[in-house]
């Protein structure tokens, strides 16, 4: 899986460990991407998505509706 937001492209940054000795090794940080079924244009897909847009609400949940009665609100 491409570590890529599908909302706003945040992907993996590059850089160095740094130890005490100032040794520097090669290191990557990657984002934090949860998998959410999400509604984007009145169709439910799963889409890759960082928690920054989660928690900022750029994303809508799809809703499981398992046999029950449609939810009105």
């Amino acid at each position: 899986m491409a570590q890529r937001c599908d909302i706003c492209g945040k992907g993996i940054m590059f850089g160095h460990s740094v130890s005490h000795a100032h040794n520097l090794t090669k290191r990557v940080w990657n984002p934090n991407l949860q998998r959410v079924r999400a509604l984007v244009n009145g169709q439910v897909r799963n889409l890759d998505v960082c928690t920054r847009c989660l928690r900022s609400g750029k994303v809508e949940k799809a809703v499981r509706n398992r046999g029950k009665a449609p939810v009105t609100a």
